[in-house]
């Protein structure tokens, strides 16, 4: 309600169209997704836990999670981590999982300080939060952390990103004798290398990681390579 009453206040738009009013008008909160999907990348790195999106990262989705990331919109986390959470939802419900533990990749440090904020953080506790109203046995955990230092991935393709990535996580807890399904947590998903760094980080400490469930996936366009995602 603060963050809605500080856009008001502050004379907003919506997001999604321009309207002026609050940073996401009845129309486009409406038009959002209700339901995820398999997002498999193409080329797939080799092993990636099942990818599910709400849909493509374009149009609605794309400006809202551009506003929210760089422009600072905090309203706009409530709506967005009820997309994720439906994206979670729809991972849970095809394999059946009692628990579920969502584990959000972490931003670099100097992102957050020049964001101001942790996106992917405050998206996956109002995701976990709208599951937990719908009866679902859900907690978020921040059990990634930066092992070394990467650079930006804008403008990098398949292969570049897997380098930048690799080993760039680490898991600082490992789990108890009960341990709840792990499903990954990340605004968008273009070429899977960050959500497959940060199961490999996962499942080297001991968790089981069940599925990276992102707001939107890019559509690449370009030839297929021979490894290809298992049946789901």
């Amino acid at each position: 309600m603060w963050d809605v009453a500080v856009d008001l206040a502050l004379g907003s738009t919506c997001a999604g169209c321009g309207e002026a009013g609050r940073s996401l008008c009845r129309g486009c909160a409406q038009a959002l997704p209700r339901t995820g999907r398999s997002a498999w990348p193409t080329p797939c790195p080799a092993g990636l836990a099942h990818p599910v999106a709400a849909g493509d990262y374009d149009g609605l989705l794309r400006a809202l999670v551009g506003a929210h990331k760089e422009q600072r919109v905090f309203a706009l986390a409530r709506p967005l981590g009820r997309v994720l959470g439906a994206v979670v939802a729809t991972a849970a419900e095809q394999a059946a999982w009692p628990s579920l533990l969502l584990v959000p990749v972490p931003s670099r440090p100097a992102v957050v300080r020049r964001r101001g904020h942790d996106p992917i953080l405050r998206m996956t506790r109002h995701a976990a939060q709208s599951l937990r109203t719908g009866g679902l046995d859900v907690a978020v955990a921040r059990l990634l952390r930066p092992a070394r230092s990467t650079v930006d991935q804008a403008g990098r393709g398949a292969t570049e990103r897997a380098e930048n990535l690799a080993g760039a996580l680490r898991a600082v807890q490992r789990p108890g004798r009960v341990a709840p399904r792990v499903v990954v947590t990340d605004d968008v998903l273009t070429t899977g290398s960050t959500g497959r760094e940060a199961q490999r980080a996962l499942e080297a400490a001991g968790w089981r990681v069940g599925a990276v469930a992102v707001v939107a996936a890019t559509r690449l366009r370009g030839p297929a390579l021979p490894f290809c995602p298992p049946d789901h």
